[in-house]
Formats: structure tokens, C-alpha cells, sequence
């Protein structure tokens, strides 16, 4: 095998030039690398399929969870309750525009406002009363009588919420 003056050619027998490169003392059945490549392939291409395979059903429970938790009804704020005991309530609300939360009373509250906006507190007996909401304020509100809180902006709004009980 004689090289050729072109680079990157090799001159095979008889004038024909090739566009491989040289083989340089390599065997033609290919390194002990690249076989080991071949098995590794063969035992992780499956093994990343059987895992995938697995987890898809559970990834599909779980956003199968999240989704039924956040398709609360339409015009309901949806509450997602982290934890709940005997002196403390912790949850996250989230109010989308036209979502209305329940009227009942509230006990003292901590409240951090994850995402602002404006929340019209609407009393049994009619009286409305608007609340400005600043994303990343902390407020302390005391115990109030039943309100019905409403989301008439445009944009969602939610409250990290711990109610002390």
C-alpha cells in the first residue's frame, strides 16, 4: 500500500485511491474499542428502553394527578394543601381570572403572594371590598367573618397560604 500525495487519500493496489483514511497497523475487524462500544450499545439501548417503557404509565399517573388537582371546576380556585394538622394549614392557591373561592370564615393567616393581582372580597351581605396583591409581599391577616374572594383581573394569582388554627 503506498500513500498517496493527496491528503486525506490513501492509494490502494493498482492506482484506485480511496477516500478512507489509512489503516495504520489496525486490524480489518475493528479495535477492541469499538466492539466494546458494540456490546455497551447492545446493553444500553435496551435497558434505556425497558426503563422508559416503565416509567411512562407513572409519569402519566402522576400528571394524571396534577392535572385532576388543577382542573378544579370551572370558576373554583384550586388549592393544593402541602400540609395539614391540628394547628397549621399550609397550602398554595392559585386563582384564575373569574375564579371565585368559597365563602367561610378564615381564621389568622399568613399569606405570601407568589404571583399579584387584585381580589375583590365579596361579603354575604353584598359589601365588596378590593385587595391589591404584590407579588413576592408577605401579609398578615387577621380572622374575618365569611368572604367570597374573586379574581376579576386577566391574569392568575397565587397565594401561599398558612392558616393558624
Amino acid at each position: 500500500m503506498m500513500q498517496s500525495s493527496h491528503a486525506g487519500l490513501c492509494t490502494l493496489h493498482r492506482g484506485v485511491e480511496s477516500l478512507r483514511p489509512p489503516n495504520y497497523g489496525r486490524s480489518k475487524r475493528g479495535s477492541t474499542m469499538s466492539k466494546f462500544a458494540r456490546v455497551l450499545a447492545g446493553l444500553l439501548v435496551p435497558a434505556f428502553f425497558v426503563a422508559w417503557v416503565v416509567a411512562t404509565p407513572a409519569m402519566a399517573q402522576e400528571k394524571g394527578k396534577d392535572a385532576k388537582a388543577a382542573s378544579a371546576k370551572k370558576g373554583e380556585a384550586v388549592q393544593k394543601v402541602f400540609l395539614e394538622n391540628d394547628r397549621v394549614r399550609v397550602f398554595e392557591v392559585t386563582f384564575r381570572p373569574g375564579d371565585a373561592g368559597a365563602s367561610v370564615e378564615r381564621p389568622l393567616r399568613v399569606i405570601r403572594v407568589l404571583k399579584g393581582g387584585t381580589l375583590t372580597l365579596i361579603y354575604p351581605d353584598g359589601k365588596k371590598e378590593k385587595l391589591v396583591w404584590k407579588t413576592g409581599e408577605v401579609k398578615v391577616r387577621q380572622a374575618t367573618p365569611p368572604y367570597s374572594p374573586k379574581n376579576e383581573g386577566k391574569a392568575n394569582i397565587v397565594l401561599y397560604v398558612v392558616y393558624v388554627k
